[in-house]
């Protein structure tokens, strides 16, 4: 399993249902349940359901407050090309899974080395 690093607020809002998209700056082909883990802490926070990608005009990201939760960027996208990452389902572990964190993992984490029981992923 692939886990997607993601920095406080963000993390939070999707794990709570609020937020929907991730907004990144690349397209992504992974499919399926993937991890979420909080930046800085070397833990699973949660498991969503990666669904969709697709690049947005600013018309579509300014129109898109309730699905990205990032309010007030009026007048520019974040990034040259700006990408939805749409995820849904997510499932909030009650206590945080530690995992290893690769020197250099700036996005993905492979999760495939967690130990039977320690995952509920």
């Amino acid at each position: 399993m692939k886990g997607l690093i993601v920095k406080e607020p963000w993390i939070n809002y999707i794990l709570a249902g609020e937020k929907t998209w991730e907004i990144r700056s690349s397209n992504v082909k992974i499919r399926g349940r993937i991890a979420l883990i909080k930046s800085g802490t070397g833990k699973i926070f949660g498991t969503v359901e990666l669904v969709d990608s697709k690049e947005l005009t600013f018309k579509e990201y300014r129109d898109s407050e309730n699905f990205h939760c990032i309010l007030g960027e009026k007048f520019k996208l974040p990034y040259k090309r700006t990408w939805a990452w749409s995820v849904t389902n997510p499932n909030v572990f009650v206590t945080p899974i530690p995992y290893h964190h690769p020197q250099g993992a700036v996005i993905w984490v492979n999760l495939d080395n967690l130990k039977r029981g320690e995952e509920n992923l």
